[in-house]
């Protein structure tokens, strides 16, 4: 007797397919915690200058004030560069019936590849933040360390006012979390923050400063570079946001589907700002 199964043609039966899904994507947050220019085009530099300063002096009834110069140096400076990338999709491509959605995916993922990069650049420059360094390579972060960080930050900026942030690897925070909640050998002496550890796996703020977590590619080896920061210490200088734009090309039967976007970045009052070396690997228990 002869049987009709699932073998005999699972070779040439078509497969059902569903949708595919993009890479994963860096977009981060440090756009919001950083100062941001979009009042300008082209490739100009811009550059920041710095006064010098000056000591008030004891004088007595009399005494004839001595002037001191007040005059501007060039401090720091942001160089646009320009960004691209290309996806080709053959007419024959686009028209096959298949599930995904080739073209929205396509411009789709070149945004978010402009955005990875930026955010990338922008996380790279806390390793530059000259205000203070706090931790040790290949060691575990400590909370020790991050209050050290806030208040070095807190020194450097002269003030308990000037609005800080936090930005530390999802590694990094990992640790943390682990030694402030029930996950950790010993309680944290203060029971509402454990419990919002232990309950969540995040609290908001610490010594007042808000705190945020990034996955990104480690800075050196399995180290990482975080920071405290007021929002002038680095800066982003958008000339041209990104551009996504298809193009026919006839000879090739297809669409070129392009991104392009010109920006600069760099520290801008980096002696504002505290870096935090920590190791950042993935955690294991």
């Amino acid at each position: 007797m002869g049987y009709n199964v699932w073998s005999d043609v699972s070779g040439i039966a078509q497969s059902i397919q569903e949708k595919a899904y993009l890479v994963v994507r860096e977009i981060g947050i440090m756009q919001s915690l950083v100062t941001v220019y979009r009042d300008a085009t082209g490739m100009n530099t811009r550059k920041s200058y710095k006064y010098n300063s000056t000591t008030a002096k004891d004088v007595t009834d009399a005494d004839d004030l001595t002037s001191t110069s007040f005059t501007p140096s060039e401090d720091q400076t942001l160089t646009p560069s320009e960004i691209g990338d290309q996806y080709f999709i053959s007419d024959a491509r686009q028209e096959s019936e298949l599930p995904e959605d080739i073209m929205n995916d396509a411009a789709r993922n070149l945004g978010l590849s402009a955005l990875d990069k930026v955010e990338s650049g922008l996380l790279g420059l806390m390793s530059s933040l000259t205000g203070g360094t706090v931790g040790t390579a290949h060691t575990a972060i400590t909370w020790g360390w991050v209050a050290a960080a806030i208040a070095q930050a807190r020194n450097a900026n002269k003030s308990t006012s000037v609005p800080l942030a936090c930005v530390l690897h999802g590694y990094q925070w990992s640790v943390l979390a682990k030694a402030a909640s029930i996950a950790g050998t010993s309680l944290a002496q203060a029971p509402g923050f454990t419990e919002e550890m232990s309950r969540t796996g995040y609290v908001g703020h610490f010594m007042g400063v808000p705190m945020y977590q990034v996955y990104a590619s480690p800075n050196s080896v399995d180290d990482f570079y975080g920071g405290v920061f007021p929002k002038s210490a680095i800066a982003l200088d958008w000339r041209r946001a990104v551009r996504i734009e298809g193009e026919r090309d006839a000879s090739r039967r297809g669409v070129e589907m392009n991104m392009s976007a010109i920006y600069a970045k760099g520290v801008w009052r980096p002696e504002l700002g505290v870096q935090i070396l920590a190791d950042a690997t993935a955690p294991e228990s």
